[in-house]
């Protein structure tokens, strides 16, 4: 795939997800992960939105407020991933794309499916600190093999019962934290070169603007029934995904 191709096709998938994200908090490399392995190699794709990650995770965090006291919230998990995603990627930096696009299936297949299907019980406050530890953990690994670690972020702040405003603050400082190592990562073992660095960060603009158009629709249009079709679409592709990586 040539330069131009290989842009255009970033812009689409990166438009798509920053519209998902705009309206769920949450969706962006799920999103344009799922699309862009389609054509291109799963670490390709991940290298090329890392840096949208960054800055519209950052945006995200931004934008919603209390900055300081999410962090303050949400320590445990977020250095629980960031250092598990780090090793786990180190360990992990030559595994074929089979078992990536394996791990990515099942990533994609576990958000949507509790997302559509699941009703967690609610966590005890006591037991708050060793759930993002533990969920931490298990984003880590996932995060590591696939750059996607969606799922257990879902599961720990469903169980939470966080509203609306909370999960849409929580999951853009979760997804900024395991970004960070995950930049780091594929840096160091080469993964994300000049040329895909560049790529991603004129990709911020066609993602920041999906965001945007996606707050549009979560304040002026039922979120529900979107939300049911983006997660059906989820479902779709973690399905591929685990086909390539199975067969």
């Amino acid at each position: 795939m040539d330069s131009f191709d290989l842009i255009l096709l970033s812009c689409v998938s990166l438009l798509i997800a920053g519209t998902i994200k705009g309206l769920a908090g949450l969706g962006l490399p799920t999103a344009s992960a799922g699309i862009m392995t389609l054509w291109i190699a799963p670490r390709t794709a991940i290298a090329l939105i890392l840096i949208p990650m960054l800055v519209s995770n950052a945006w995200q965090v931004w934008r919603m407020g209390d900055v300081l006291g999410t962090i303050r919230r949400y320590a445990p998990l977020c250095a629980s991933l960031a250092v598990v995603l780090f090793v786990t990627l180190s360990l992990s930096a030559s595994a074929p794309d089979r078992v990536i696009f394996i791990v990515l299936g099942v990533s994609i297949l576990s958000f949507s499916v509790v997302n559509l299907l699941v009703a967690l019980p609610q966590l005890p406050a006591r037991l708050d600190k060793p759930a993002q530890l533990i969920a931490g953990a298990i984003a880590g690994v996932l995060g590591g093999l696939s750059g996607i670690w969606a799922a257990p972020m879902v599961f720990y702040l469903t169980a939470s019962q966080v509203d609306k405003d909370e999960f849409i603050r929580a999951t853009g400082l979760l997804i900024f934290a395991g970004s960070v190592p995950l930049a780091i990562g594929y840096i160091q073992q080469g993964f994300l070169t000049q040329q895909f660095a560049l790529i991603g960060a004129v990709m911020i603009v066609p993602t920041l603007i999906g965001f945007s158009i996606g707050e549009r629709i979560r304040m002026g249009w039922p979120s529900d029934t979107f939300r049911k079709v983006f997660l059906y679409m989820f479902l779709v592709m973690g399905l591929n995904l685990l086909r390539r990586g199975l067969f």
